[in-house]
């Protein structure tokens, strides 16, 4: 077997890799994406974020109500798609032609509005349905995910819409978040199925990124945007609450 710790070595290796190669590749479509929310939180205008997904959802939750995070941020938690939920309803509700649909009309997403779509997979119903809705409505819609995974999925494979479309192919902006097929990385001797998943910790990344670029591009124009302080931080509350009243009634998860 070798020697102890030689799989978290390997996974350590992993993680940074694909950091890495995000950060190599993907900047200027970050950058893009950063541009997109600067303009939008510029016009006072929320961002909607939307993980169709049990562990999708992680990433909409990553950027919302988070220390160092933008208030303007309205994750949009479905609780059918939660593994709470129960894990099987969660994947079959994500693969439901439609349910993209229904949760898009739901907020009133539309004319003007800004979405991100986040699903390493890039293939389910509710995924793509939730992005072709939006744009149909009026919607800008940047759209994270995998192309490799995408593009690599047989077209028959059950998870996919019905349109047989990838996320990347049906939004105003992309970017690839690097998840291999299979999202696990690490083999171990005797064992068949791969073990340690990364797509969590890529679209964190890619968010994280984005947002971070886009408050640096709204203070060089001299505007502060309503960051998010943590609660468990001398003075946390105080800050926050300047801010609450404002932002509680538009966003929905507040």
């Amino acid at each position: 077997m070798g020697a102890k710790g030689i799989f978290m070595n390997k996974y350590h290796d992993e993680v940074f890799s694909i950091i890495n190669e995000i950060h190599r590749s993907e900047k200027e479509r970050i950058l893009t994406a950063a541009e997109v929310v600067a303009a939008q939180v510029e016009k006072d205008r929320l961002v909607y974020v939307f993980g169709p997904g049990g562990h999708s959802n992680l990433a909409a939750m990553e950027v919302f109500f988070r220390a160092g995070g933008l208030m303007h941020v309205s994750a949009m938690i479905d609780q059918e798609t939660m593994l709470s939920a129960g894990a099987l309803k969660s994947m079959q509700v994500e693969r439901l032609p439609g349910y993209g649909k229904i949760i898009i009309e739901d907020y009133g997403i539309g004319e003007g509005d800004l979405l991100i779509v986040v699903n390493a997979y890039g293939i389910n119903s509710a995924t793509i349905d939730a992005a072709l809705t939006a744009r149909e409505r009026g919607a800008t819609v940047i759209g994270i995910c995998s192309h490799a995974h995408s593009t690599g999925t047989s077209l028959d494979h059950p998870a996919r819409h019905p349109s047989k479309k990838n996320l990347q192919d049906v939004v105003d902006y992309t970017v690839d978040c690097k998840i291999k097929i299979g999202d696990a990385v690490i083999e171990i001797p005797g064992f068949e199925q791969k073990v340690g998943a990364l797509s969590t910790f890529a679209n964190a990344y890619v968010m994280n990124c984005i947002f971070i670029e886009a408050i640096g591009i709204l203070v060089d124009k001299g505007i502060n945007p309503p960051v998010w302080r943590s609660g468990n931080a001398p003075g946390g509350d105080e800050w926050n609450n300047q801010f609450i009243s404002k932002f509680r009634d538009k966003v929905r998860c507040l």
